[in-house]
Order: C-alpha cells, then sequence, then structure tokens
C-alpha cells in the first residue's frame, strides 16, 4: 500500500460539548503500514466532567487535573500534520467538529486539513448491521484494544480504513472520495 499515509485519530470528551477534549490519540501509517500510536490525557475547561461521558470512557478529573490543556497537546499533533495532513476518524463528523470547536474555543487556527470517515466507508462497503467501531473490528477480525480509550480507537481506525481500502481494491486514498472532506 505504498503512498497510503494518514493519521487516525480520536477524541474522547468529558461532557456533551465539543470542546470538552479529555483524551486524543493518534495512529500513524505510513505506506500503509501502522508506525506510531499514541494518546494523551487533556484537562478540558474547568476540568469539568458529565457522569453520562464518564460512564463511557472512565476517564474521570482526577485523571486530568495536571495533564495539559487542548493547545498544548494539538502542539504535539500539529507536529504529525506537517508532515502527513491528512486525518481519518470513525464517525469523522464528531472527531472533526471536537477539533473545530476547540481550535475556536482556544483561538487557535484551523490548518487546512483533509479527512475521510470509516464509517462513510463502511456503510458504503459493507452490510453489515451494525457500524460501530468495535462492532466492525469484531467482524472483520481487526485486533481490537480498548474500547472508548483515544490512542486504541485510532489504532483500531487505522486498521479499520486499511481493511477498507484493501476491499475497495483501491490504490491511493483519493479513490476513496465517497467519504472525504475537508476540516
Amino acid at each position: 500500500m505504498d503512498g497510503i499515509n494518514f493519521i487516525a485519530i480520536d477524541f474522547e470528551t468529558a461532557t456533551g460539548k465539543r470542546s470538552s477534549i479529555c483524551e486524543a490519540g493518534i495512529c500513524v501509517v505510513r505506506d500503509g503500514e501502522i508506525q506510531h500510536t499514541q494518546s494523551w490525557l487533556v484537562r478540558p475547561p474547568m476540568n469539568e466532567y458529565s457522569y453520562m461521558n464518564i460512564q463511557i470512557h472512565g476517564i474521570r478529573p482526577r485523571d486530568t487535573i495536571f495533564a495539559p490543556d487542548f493547545t498544548e497537546v494539538w502542539a504535539e499533533i500539529r507536529k504529525y500534520l506537517f508532515q502527513t495532513p491528512v486525518l481519518v476518524a470513525h464517525n469523522a463528523s464528531f472527531d472533526m467538529s471536537c477539533i473545530r470547536k476547540s481550535l475556536e474555543f482556544y483561538g487557535l487556527r484551523k490548518p487546512r486539513v483533509e479527512y475521510y470517515c470509516s464509517l462513510q466507508a463502511a456503510r458504503c462497503i459493507y452490510d453489515f448491521c451494525c457500524n460501530t467501531l468495535d462492532y466492525l473490528c469484531q467482524e472483520l477480525d481487526i485486533p481490537e484494544g480498548s474500547h472508548h480509550r483515544a490512542g486504541d480507537d485510532a489504532e483500531m481506525c487505522a486498521r479499520l480504513f486499511l481493511q477498507e481500502i484493501q476491499d475497495c481494491g483501491c490504490q491511493e486514498l483519493c479513490e476513496m472520495d465517497f467519504c472525504h472532506g475537508i476540516l
């Protein structure tokens, strides 16, 4: 899969606000191979959490009280984006809105970045009764990590998207235009 380069990304939020990122994860893919996976706990604004979100991911205020805020973590993620300005996310509308809302909240400039959605791709390619990340990974025998932890979800998303590219018979990312957008 020469030339297939992207960064799978995932966010967990502390509340219903998209700017309340409490964990960020990335998985760097170069030439169709996973190179690096990383996650960061992120201190959301005022370190506020909702009970429902804690139940989903298990991250609590005590876990992020001394964590860096989004601006510091975004600076780290941007280093990867300079090399590969292409993101992939499962349900990209959620993750891209987290980026947009957080950049807006912190007064940061939005970069020009392409993105692809592995959820949209799955809906076009497969005929499963469910298209959640964990379900698709189970059905396609993709190794799973801890679901709703950003680093593990980013890597699961990367593996899923690579499988989707292969199942479509695509040779280049641009052929996946049916699940493509611009941040």
